[in-house]
């Protein structure tokens, strides 16, 4: 049965071979993921007005993080304890996570679109909104809202297909959404004159039909672990274990919120309205370098987290290196290619030569530290994966909250230029996480790891 090979396969196949087979998917699609989450921008941007309907917009992705962050929270940290309830041939307990996953994720939905639809316009001003672009922000962000609870399904549950080998299916749920999206942008957008309303309609349409189409599968009869209905309610005891771990993904990327609030209130202060469309950017130029290395660390996670559940600790090692060697590589090229060509870029986005100078110039200070940031991600991802939450969130917490927000409102107060130091401070906070986390998994790796032997 195709299921039993799936868990053959992470037992006993080649690491090397497997890590590509589950990863070449996965890393297509976050690719697609990062069409999906740049698209809206890419249309808006050739709006009237684009410069700032696109910093309008860009207003919002706090918010739009901030969901993505909660489905985080529980696919993330359910997936790798499904995987290793799996590793420890517990399929019924793994089935019980996932079902409490699929509760979880419902209500964590419906409250918080009723918190942001009602208080929606005083955040946006609180996060930098102007007279210009306050009416494109809540425009966008009032439609988005109306679709959380497909953004939280699709996005929170992927994961227990992922970890179970299934990568290709992983694949086609956001690829099935992506493709939509960009046919029904144009549409939508242009066709019907709804500006960026049409660009947040096309958004929950796809979200959508990715959500029927995950649940439909893990329902069905082709998955190793399926939704019962019996297991579809709130145990705290699961549901605790799961936000203990998904604790970490979680706080990356809702601080990734407070980071771009951060960033947009000073940008806002300092450079006006081109500052805070170039942020939006810049943040969607490094979704397209980080995605794609997280397709990476999903390829590895299911690998590293049954055989660490099955005490193969030979396999976890050879796992994490190849994910390490994987990640690095493919940031410092990408990197490389975003510093020596910026403009490049940035023209994906729009053509207003003004914004394309202003960004070029700003990329180059604030991409620096990418260029390493690969170690990060696969230390980081690879503590989720073992289940070491508390390890995981420290150095989830360690860059954003303790190095870069402080230094975004540090570094003004002792330097002239102050949009320079706001800018300089990504990359300090990128070098000095980069190089705290290595340590930390170095000394983890050599004392829990390195002298553990395969049983």
């Amino acid at each position: 049965m195709a299921t039993e090979n799936n868990q053959n396969e992470l037992e006993t196949g080649s690491v090397g071979k497997l890590l590509f087979k589950l990863a070449a998917p996965a890393i297509v699609a976050q690719l697609v993921n990062v069409l999906y989450n740049i698209v809206d921008r890419m249309f808006i941007g050739r709006m009237a007005n684009g410069g700032v309907a696109m910093a309008g917009v860009g207003l919002s992705f706090p918010i739009i993080t901030l969901i993505s962050a909660f489905a985080a929270l529980i696919g993330m940290g359910g997936g790798p304890l499904a995987a290793i309830k799996m590793g420890e041939k517990d399929n019924d307990g793994a089935e019980k996570i996932m079902g409490n996953a699929v509760a979880a994720l419902a209500v964590l939905a419906i409250l918080i679109t009723c918190i942001f639809q009602v208080y929606k316009e005083p955040i946006l001003w609180m996060f930098g909104a102007s007279n210009n672009t306050i009416s494109y922000a809540v425009d966008y962000i009032q439609i988005y809202l109306s679709g959380t609870i497909f953004v939280m399904i699709a996005l929170g549950l992927n994961p227990f297909i992922t970890t179970q080998g299934f990568a290709k299916t992983g694949m086609i749920t956001v690829a099935i959404g992506a493709v939509l999206n960009i046919v029904l942008d144009p549409i939508l957008i242009f066709g019907l004159g709804m500006g960026v309303k049409g660009a947040a309609l096309a958004t929950i349409i796809s979200q959508g039909i990715s959500a029927i189409w995950v649940l439909v599968f893990l329902a069905g009869k082709k998955t190793i672990l399926r939704i019962r209905m019996k297991n579809v309610r709130i145990n705290p005891k699961i549901v605790g274990g799961m936000m203990a771990l998904g604790v970490s993904p979680f706080i990356m990327q809702s601080t990734e919120s407070l980071v771009l609030i951060s960033l947009n209130t000073k940008l806002q202060m300092y450079g006006g309205d081109i500052a805070v469309a170039a942020m939006t950017v810049m943040s969607s130029i490094m979704q397209m370098i980080t995605l794609p290395i997280l397709g990476i660390t999903q390829g590895a996670q299911p690998i590293t987290s049954y055989n660490y559940g099955a005490k193969n600790f030979d396999r976890v090692r050879k796992s994490f290196k190849l994910c390490l060697i994987s990640c690095l590589a493919f940031t410092l090229v990408a990197t490389s290619a975003c510093l020596m060509f910026p403009a490049f870029f940035v023209k994906i986005f729009n053509s207003d030569p003004q914004l394309i100078e202003f960004t070029s110039w700003a990329m180059r200070i604030y991409f620096v530290g990418m260029l390493v940031f690969g170690i990060q991600i696969a230390c980081q991802q690879t503590f989720l994966a073992l289940g070491k939450a508390k390890i995981s969130l420290i150095l989830a917490m360690l860059r954003k909250i303790i190095l870069l927000i402080p230094l975004i409102f540090i570094l003004p107060t002792f330097m002239e230029d102050k949009l320079f130091a706001v800018l300089l401070a990504e990359p300090i906070a990128d070098i000095l996480a980069v190089t705290s986390t290595a340590i930390c998994f170095y000394n983890f790796y050599k004392k829990n790891l390195s002298e553990c032997k395969a049983k």
